[in-house]
């Protein structure tokens, strides 16, 4: 493996473009510090080339907006024709009413939508909008929700936010609904929103999700399920369908156009008109060309088993994965946290060599051997059981490595005490 070409892009562009990349879990911050590739040059199926021409079989996939495969004809070819008409236009295109058709059809509380590009757009687009209609400031969230302030001083990444902005904000835990309950007793009549993921490394417990929205409704507040991650990855009808509870609103992206940039906001009608009130407009808003990939996704999600296929292969490689951990007595380390969005691999210190080195250790092994992953395997209809075995055995020879490797210190060594880092910590 050679990055010459890698290492020398990274030094010119870190001079000019702050970390050399667009977005933290791209950039070198993600990845063991040393001789890993930084840029990619083109995808092929489910496999990834660097700008030094290294293949690896991709297990980031863009940071899991990718359902289907890279280089999909069928959206491709969407994309073209509606190229000749063009992207964005003078006026409004029918296709934003096709789409948001097709929306209101498939999930349980959309009778109204709005587009966008990302998560922070449909995030903050609902909360705006849910300040707006309760009269009240406050917000209590649980999860990851964009990088606005009025979420991301939350995390441990949050200088640069005001004060007064941050006494807006409030956490409760995941599963817990005694800490949401001292919340509103906590902050009375001044909660406007609750906005949080489904699901994200637990399952809802208790009836926990249907708790969170009466406690909600009873304290005069709205109730938004981001689905950004949990969308078609779990059921094409959402994880509202899964979980039989139905929101006030809820924001949708990712997978959405397999790999083009949308997002949804999604609302009952009544919530929904009075967006008309505040502004929420912005230049590039019915960009078609990934509307139409939306919906040429979302009619082969329809047509072809493709969820049910990768469910298939997240249970595979879960169980093969738990055997390899159980081989090495190592399940006390590392953990598996699954369910359909995604799979992660959670890293417990050991003596005193930590969590975040022995999970450097085992990502600089597994580029080595041409599978390129940072923490979680986002798998895609593409990724068949052939490259999952691949895998596998990758992983046996690493995880015998790194048994001894742990017990003779030799860990810190070999990745060089220049292991990833932490981003941030949200939960």
């Amino acid at each position: 493996m050679k990055n010459i070409k890698s290492k020398e892009l990274f030094t010119k562009a870190l001079d000019i473009i702050p970390l050399a990349s667009q977005t933290f879990s791209k950039s070198y911050l993600s990845y063991y510090k040393w001789d890993v590739p930084l840029f990619a040059e083109k995808w092929e199926w489910a496999y990834l080339y660097d700008i030094d021409w290294n293949k690896y079989i991709d297990f980031v996939w863009g940071l899991l907006p990718v359902i289907l495969w890279y280089k999909n004809e069928q959206i491709n070819e969407a994309i073209k024709k509606q190229l000749d008409n063009w992207i964005t236009f003078s006026l409004s295109s029918p296709l934003e009413y096709k789409l948001s058709k097709k929306l209101t059809e498939l999930i349980p509380c959309a009778e109204m939508v709005r587009f966008w590009k990302n998560w922070t757009d449909v995030t903050s687009a609902a909360v705006r909008l849910s300040r707006y209609i309760t009269s009240r400031d406050k917000v209590a969230v649980c999860g990851y929700h964009g990088w606005q302030d009025w979420y991301i001083w939350s995390t441990t990444r949050n200088w640069g936010v005001p004060t007064n902005v941050q006494n807006l904000t409030l956490k409760f835990e995941y599963n817990n609904i005694d800490s949401l309950e001292k919340l509103f007793t906590d902050n009375l009549n001044e909660i406007s929103c609750v906005i949080m993921e489904p699901m994200n490394i637990e399952f809802p417990k208790n009836d926990f999700l249907k708790k969170v929205k009466d406690l909600c409704h009873k304290n005069g507040a709205l109730f938004i399920l981001d689905e950004i991650i949990t969308w078609f990855r779990y059921n094409i009808s959402w994880a509202q369908k899964i979980f039989w509870v139905t929101p006030d609103l809820a924001t949708f992206g990712k997978s959405i156009a397999n790999w083009m940039p949308i997002s949804a906001l999604v609302w009952k009608k009544e919530y929904m008109k009075r967006i008309e009130d505040i502004f929420f407009s912005w230049t590039f808003g019915g960009e078609t060309l990934s509307i139409v990939a939306a919906l040429k996704t979302i009619e082969i999600l329809e047509k072809k088993n493709v969820l049910c296929k990768i469910e298939e292969n997240w249970l595979y490689l879960k169980e093969k994965l738990e055997k390899l951990f159980n081989k090495y007595d190592l399940s006390n380390i590392i953990k598996i946290v699954w369910h359909s969005s995604w799979q992660l691999m959670l890293f417990k210190d050991y003596n005193d060599i930590k969590g975040i080195q022995i999970k450097s250790y085992i990502q600089k092994y597994l580029i080595e051997n041409w599978i390129l992953w940072y923490w979680s395997f986002n798998l895609s209809y593409s990724h068949t059981k052939e490259m999952l075995d691949i895998l596998i055995i990758k992983f046996d020879k690493i995880l015998l490595n790194l048994i001894n490797d742990l017990n003779s210190w030799k860990v810190l060594r070999e990745i060089e005490w220049i292991e990833i880092s932490d981003i941030f910590k949200i939960r």
